[in-house]
């Protein structure tokens, strides 16, 4: 008689847990909008949520300490015309942020230390080079400034932030709406899932297809998918039935997939969220009120449910903390933010352990704020893995932020300066000039007045 073996894991028993009342941030009117995204954007400094504006799009940004009822005047980002669709925290610079909008247009902002305490309406870059509704944005892992979006035109575009110009436009390979797209560890491919229900692997630089899937899920309905460990890609779609399915493709070999699970029949788009430290995805539902875990691994069946965390109310919207944000002395291994009708909720995922000690094996060093490689470096081909920091100590932020300037061209040279906190220091050029070409009109006009009035004198 053989007896079945159960598999072996430490994170067999990774258990959720809501954070109190009095640590959540509520009376916030979260975005009615039937789109997508995650709705919500963290990292060790802010909180940011899209939220519902009248006249316009907007979201709040809010320092992770102001917890509690938020005032209903309390200052939004509103500088869109449309209402917002995505946000991203910048991962080199925590107080950057951008966003996508229906308004067509892309807006980096800077959200000042300790959080606004104003409307914030001027972004510090725009970025125009979409016609239509612009709803997936996604910073480079590891290059300085570089930013991709894609729109409802069905185009990709690789921004670098720091001149304020699309570099890279992938117009010709995707023949209908983008669901997804997303970058590998090191930034050196991009993945995509798309309505015409192909999923793609291209060479961000070139434009070009590396390896595609038609139909990695047979249902019509969106499909979501990342890069996981060694270059595999796991995806979220629906089954000819409408159930939910998890799959693990190999894009060498993409004709079968290595493993695929059906879920339940609920009907809310699964967004995953892979993290590469502990190899577990974490699977949060649009609509549901539970996260599924799973592990990813090298044996078959590849994908290993571990647990599901649930509530009662139900998920509007996800946001997923960087792992130099957690609380290592608490065995802390994931936190995520989710919004509610009127609040945003932590909710902590933890690994049980007796001692209070750092537990190597759950933190190996991770992805650190530090950039490997600049825009102008990464657009010209060099990759460079990410700069990893041990979490031993907790991370610290260096004080002293790296100096570095942002050069946007316009009808001049249109030359902000600014550190890495994103400071405008001086007037485009072209303003400059306009306002001395008005001063030297104003005094001709003055000059020519006063020989009129001295004619009519004389006469």
């Amino acid at each position: 008689m053989s007896r079945k073996v159960v598999r072996t894991s430490k994170f067999r028993h990774v258990f959720g847990q809501a954070v109190k009342a009095d640590q959540c941030y509520d009376d916030i009117r979260i975005s009615q909008m039937t789109w997508d995204s995650n709705f919500c954007s963290v990292n060790p400094k802010f909180v940011a949520m899209i939220v519902d504006a009248s006249g316009g799009g907007a979201f709040m940004v809010l320092p992770l300490s102001k917890t509690g009822r938020i005032d209903m005047s309390y200052p939004t980002v509103c500088g869109h015309t449309g209402p917002v669709l995505d946000i991203e925290f910048c991962p080199h610079n925590d107080n950057i942020i951008a966003s996508g909008s229906e308004d067509c247009s892309v807006m980096i902002w800077e959200i000042p230390e300790g959080g606004l305490t104003s409307p914030l309406t001027d972004p510090v870059v725009k970025l125009e080079g979409h016609s239509k509704r612009v709803g997936i944005l996604s910073w480079h892992p590891t290059a300085h400034n570089v930013l991709l979006s894609a729109g409802c035109d069905n185009v990709v575009i690789l921004w670098n932030v720091a001149r304020g110009e699309a570099v890279v436009r992938i117009d010709s390979v995707h023949t209908d709406l983008i669901y997804s797209a997303c970058w590998n560890r090191d930034g050196s491919r991009i993945l995509t899932s798309c309505k015409d229900k192909t999923m793609r692997v291209l060479d961000p630089r070139k434009g070009t297809v590396l390896f595609e899937k038609e139909k990695p899920h047979e249902g019509s309905r969106p499909v979501r998918a990342v890069f996981v460990s060694d270059g595999k890609i796991l995806s979220t779609g629906f089954s000819r039935m409408s159930e939910r399915q998890v799959a693990l493709w190999d894009p060498k070999n993409f004709g079968e997939p290595l493993t695929l699970q059906e879920l339940d029949t609920s009907s809310g788009v699964l967004l995953p969220f892979f993290d590469p430290d502990t190899g577990v995805v974490y699977l949060c539902g649009k609509g549901d009120s539970s996260i599924r875990y799973f592990e990813v691994t090298d044996e078959a069946p590849y994908v290993h449910y571990l647990s599901m965390f649930s509530s009662k109310e139900s998920q509007k919207g996800m946001g997923y903390m960087p792992k130099r944000g957690l609380e290592v002395n608490k065995c802390e291994i994931a936190r995520f933010y989710k919004l509610h009708e009127r609040k945003c909720e932590p909710i902590v995922m933890t690994v049980p352990r007796k001692s209070d000690l750092f537990q190597e094996d759950l933190y190996p060093d991770t992805v650190g704020p530090e950039p490997s490689v600049e825009a102008d470096e990464w657009f010209e081909g060099k990759d460079a893995p990410p700069n990893l920091i041990s979490l031993k100590d907790g991370f610290v932020a260096t004080t002293k932020a790296k100096e570095f300037k942002v050069h946007k061209k316009s009808v001049n040279n249109y030359i902000i300066g600014f550190n890495r906190t994103l400071t405008c220091v001086s007037v485009p050029q072209e303003v400059q000039s306009l306002r001395k070409e008005v001063k030297d009109l104003k005094e001709a006009i003055e000059e020519l007045t006063k020989r009129v009035k001295e004619l009519e004198s004389k006469h």
